[in-house]
């Protein structure tokens, strides 16, 4: 298995969305996610240089589930990059700005410890939780 220091190759995920015109906007106009390929039932984007899809399903009403970490409540499923701390600011920035809501406000864990990240958790609109975020020493991504 590769370790962190690897050329690291773009993920893949298909996800459920029940409104491909609120995930066209959200992803493609909030976060930035270049458009790629799409049908009426599915939209490709590029989210930092991995390929996600938003695939039209209709709303569930499973309940949203979550675990304790840290004090916070973490979404369970959430997806996300591990971005640099310069872009990872930035997309805090423009998220704030666009109006959404944080489940996770920004914040830094294991502040001057193994492992110190920073880490933002919010919803897209077909309430799909997302987290990014960013370490002090990319190298410690995977330490323990």
């Amino acid at each position: 298995m590769p370790d962190a220091s690897s050329a690291l190759r773009p993920f893949h995920i298909a996800f459920p969305v029940d409104n491909l015109e609120a995930a066209r906007h959200f992803y493609g106009t909030v976060l930035g996610c270049p458009e790629g390929r799409s049908s009426d039932q599915w939209i490709d984007f590029n989210l930092f240089g991995h390929q996600i899809v938003a695939h039209y399903k209709p709303a569930s009403k499973e309940a949203a589930h979550s675990n304790p970490v840290d004090g916070h409540d973490v979404p369970i499923p959430h997806f996300g990059v591990v971005l640099a701390q310069a872009d990872w600011k930035q997309l805090a920035e423009r998220v704030s700005a666009a109006g959404v809501h944080f489940i996770i406000e920004p914040y830094t864990r294991f502040e001057g410890q193994v492992g110190e990240q920073s880490t933002m958790f919010f919803l897209d609109p077909a309430r799909n939780a997302l987290e990014f975020k960013a370490f002090a020493d990319l190298s410690q991504l995977f330490a323990k």
